[in-house]
Parts: C-alpha cells; structure tokens; sequence
C-alpha cells in the first residue's frame, strides 16, 4: 500500500459505471468522480501544491467534499477537513497551525456563509498565500475558480509511503485549543478494511449508504466514505441532517446503511409518524451504528421495535482514525456496551499513572488502545503527543469498564470535555472567547445532561465591575456570532462568585 488514494484508482476501475455518489438530482458514477478528482488533482500540482503540502478543505457533505479529498491525495498532498460551522477566527487558527499552503472553499450561491467566513478567515491568516472555490454548475458539473473541470480520467497518483501523514483532524482532545491528529494512509486504509468487516460489506452485494455525519468528521469519512470507495457502495449525500428528510431518502433510494450519533436516532424516531409509508423502513436497513456518544438504552430499544433493525455500537476518537471498538452484526444485543476491539487493535484500561488495571468487571479505568488505527501523533506538539501516548498505547480519557465477556461499557469521562450531540467541545476554548467580553470578568464552562443532545453547554458567568446589568440572552448571542453553532453556549447563567479552591482554581464539579 502506498497512497491512500489508490482506493479510488482501483474501485473506479472495477466499478466503473456502478453509482457512487448520489446528491439531490446528481448521481455520480465511480468513474464521473475519478476522472473529476484526477482533473482537480492536475490543477493542484500545476498551481504549485507539491507532495506532503497540507491542503485546508472546507465543504458540506456535497460530491465535491469526496472529489477534493481525493484530488488532495492523489496529489500527494495531506487533506485538513475543516469544520463548515467554524467562524473566521477558527478557521484562521486552522490555517495557521496546520501550516496549510491552500484553501479549497466550497462556493454555494443559495448560501454564501461557508464562503464569507472562510474568506475572512483566509485574510486573517498569515501563512495560507492560496484560495480556491469550488462548487458545481448548474449542470452539475464540478468547478475550480468558476470554470468547469473537464480532461482526462487519468492521472498518475502520487506515491506516497504508508507511514507519511494522508488526513490531519482537528480535535479539541483533553486541553486547549483544538490539536491536529497526523492520521497516516495505513492508518485510514486499515481503519476503512475494519468498516468493510463490521458492516460486512460485500462488494458483489453493494450496500447503499445514506451519509448524514459530516465528512470533516472521521465517523463519516472512514467508516462510510472510504469504506464505500473500497467496497464500490453507494452513497447518498446529506448536506445538513433533517430526519424527516432522511427518512424518505431512506425510503426512495433504498438505503441499507446507516450511521450516526445517538441524537440522530431519537430525531429518526421522533419523525417516523410524519413520513408516509414510514412503516415500510421496518426490516430495510441492514445495519445501523451508532458512535460518538453513549447511546441510552430504552433509544435503542425503541430504534428495534419500530424499525426492526438493532444498533451496532462502535467506540472511537479522531486520533484512531476514528473506530477502535465495536459490536457486531450477529452477536447478542448488549445495549449500552461499545462492543470489543476491532481486528489488529488492542484496549485496556489504566489508572492515572499509566498502570494497567486488572480485569475485573467491577474495575473502572480510563481506556488506552494500541494498534494500527493509532495516529501518527500531534501535528507540531510533541509534549502533548508524548503525553497522551506511551509505548503505542494512546490514552483516550473515557472512562469504562470491561465485563467478564470483554466487552466495554463507557461510564464517564475523566477530563472535563464536553459532547454536545456527538461533537466534542473543550470548555477552556469558549471560555477563553468569553473573557474577551468586556462584561466577563470570570466564566466556567460546562456540560448540563440534555435529552437530545446528550449534553448542552452552559457558560456561567461573573459580570465585570460596571457591566452587572449585562443579559444571559445578550452573552448568548454574542457566543453565537464568535463560536461555530455547536460550540457557543445555549445556556448562560450569572452569578456574583464562583467556587474556587484556596489556590485561586474555579471547583466546576460544585458548579450545576
């Protein structure tokens, strides 16, 4: 295996003329998307982009997200998904600490946000000297700059080695502002081999995926994404999940994959009864999994009796490409477990100190994995790499316990991380944002229990001196206009003091 993107050299050649990529009215063979990347690949190094350059990508989960992806690698380049939620000052932070050279922006005229922002945030940074828009005409054709990309499907992928870094994925892990985790092409490859065995995907029977996790986020790009790439699947393209929507995109095309965050199923379940002909989903789907979160058990039950399918549980991170651990199809349903190490994966749990703790299904550690999904470490951190990885074992900061069966059952978390419907948030960088303000004088950040969501973010909040007659609503609207909309607290609530211990730290467990 060299580069990453020879997937998409090989499926475009056996399942040349079979749907890949299915978006609104647009359907996309492998072989449409191919020659589309090759072209956009042919641009990138003829404007300069040479091997290992990192390339910023912002698109919502359009064909062009998937035609850039692999243009990038097929270029030799290393792709940086960007979040399409970020505002400008996040994606210059991006920019500049991923060292990007280029900017590949999706240009939507019905919605020109995603472009504005990035714009503002490209003028913002110091280093990134290149912004390229892309999109599709009205024809559905993909374009660069505005003009249609057309020329040959071939190209001469770039080699590459399997331990150079393919995909950089930014996660705000355990502390500060958000790290890129260095995932390299082994690990993106074994980690979409180990989606094609837990779905059990089978390219003489072509599953049809219905694609609703962001492709900036590793749930959707490894496990259906490149997982579908390898297996010739087809993939079905929401841009922003409504479940009513996808539920009759279910229904019309057939859909027999499904993967997402457990709000996505209680919203899935919520809508059932306003789609026509709902009862027909009962039985269709082959596999549903969940990941990003625990999923509580009475949703799961729900999801089986109505829709007859049960869900597969997976467990995994940004920095393990993302799955580590996962249910299987076949086995028994153990609601609430995140299944056991996939294929060539190791986990155990350990104290603080490192120590490996016993197998005892009455023991709770902070889970550690080791294996092939392990990245590479922290782009241009090697403190916090060093840190949060020793001897291949990578420590994740959830905590779990193991039963008697092997299995794994999250309990908690051991840092202060906050998941807000599958999407992680570190407190300290909201805070941090807040302190502009010139009404805070002090703000701790936490997560509340919230029914949908999993969690919900509250800032509380101590006025500055002057500023006492500030509102919640307005800090919460300020939150808005400077945080990606899965970031800014919902909730704000003032106070005169907050708990703090003798040495001046803010006591956030005496904070509800």
């Amino acid at each position: 295996m060299s580069n990453l993107a020879t997937l998409l050299d090989v499926s475009a050649e056996r399942y040349g003329e079979r749907d890949f990529l299915v978006a609104g009215t647009r359907r996309l063979t492998f072989a449409e998307v191919s020659r589309r990347s090759a072209a956009m690949a042919r641009r990138l190094v003829e404007s300069g982009v040479s091997p290992g350059a990192k390339v910023a990508l912002s698109c919502p989960n359009v064909p062009e997200f998937t035609i850039a992806y692999w243009a990038v690698l097929r270029a030799g380049a290393v792709v940086v998904p960007l979040n399409v939620l970020l505002r400008a000052r996040e994606i210059a932070y991006h920019l500049d600490d991923s060292d990007a050279v280029a900017y590949l922006v999706y240009e939507d005229s019905a919605d020109p946000r995603l472009a504005e922002a990035a714009r503002e945030g490209f003028d913002n940074a110091g280093r990134c000297d290149r912004l390229w828009s892309i999109g599709a005409d009205e024809a559905g054709e993909t374009t660069w700059c505005g003009e249609a990309l057309t020329g040959p499907a071939s190209f001469d992928t770039v080699t590459r080695e399997d331990g150079d870094t393919a995909v950089i994925l930014y996660t705000s892990g355990t502390t500060g502002r958000p790290k890129g985790a260095e995932l390299t092409h082994r690990n993106l490859l074994l980690n979409a081999r180990a989606a094609v065995s837990v779905y059990e995907l089978d390219p003489g029977r072509p599953d049809t995926h219905l694609l609703v996790a962001p492709l900036f986020h590793s749930l959707g790009q490894t496990c259906v994404q490149n997982a579908s790439t390898l297996c010739g699947g087809t993939i079905v393209m929401v841009p922003r999940f409504d479940a009513a929507q996808a539920l009759r995109l279910m229904l019309d095309e057939h859909v027999t994959i499904f993967a997402g965050v457990p709000t996505m199923f209680w919203a899935l379940l919520r809508a059932l009864g306003f789609v026509p002909d709902g009862d027909r989903l009962h039985g269709q789907l082959r596999v549903a999994a969940s990941g990003g979160s625990a999923l509580p058990i009475e949703l799961h039950k729900e999801f089986e009796a109505r829709l007859g399918t049960s869900i597969l549980e997976g467990y995994g991170l940004s920095e393990t490409s993302p799955m580590a651990s996962h249910t299987r199809l076949g086995e028994p349903v153990r609601a609430g477990s995140i299944g056991r190490p996939i294929d060539g994966v190791e986990m155990k749990l350990i104290a603080d100190d490192w120590t490996t703790l016993p197998d005892d299904p009455q023991v709770v550690g902070e889970i550690a994995i080791r294996g092939h999904n392990v990245m590479k470490g922290y782009y241009k951190r090697p403190e916090a790499t060093a840190e949060a990885v020793r001897d291949g074992w990578f420590r994740t900061g959830d905590l779990a316990r193991k039963d008697a069966d092997g299995f794994y059952h999250i309990v908690g978390r051991s840092k202060d991380l906050i998941i807000r419907g599958g999407y992680n948030v570190y407190p300290r960088e909201i805070e941090e944002v807040f302190l502009e303000h010139p009404a805070v004088s002090l703000v701790a950040v936490i997560g509340v229990p919230h029914a949908s969501h999993g969690q919900e973010i509250k800032a509380v909040v101590v006025p500055a001196e002057g500023h006492e007659a500030v509102r919640p609503e307005d800090l919460v609207a300020w939150g808005r206009r400077q945080l990606a909309a899965y970031k800014y607290p919902r909730i704000v609530e003032l106070r005169e003091r907050l708990p703090m211990t003798p040495t001046g730290k803010i006591l956030k467990r005496e904070i509800s």
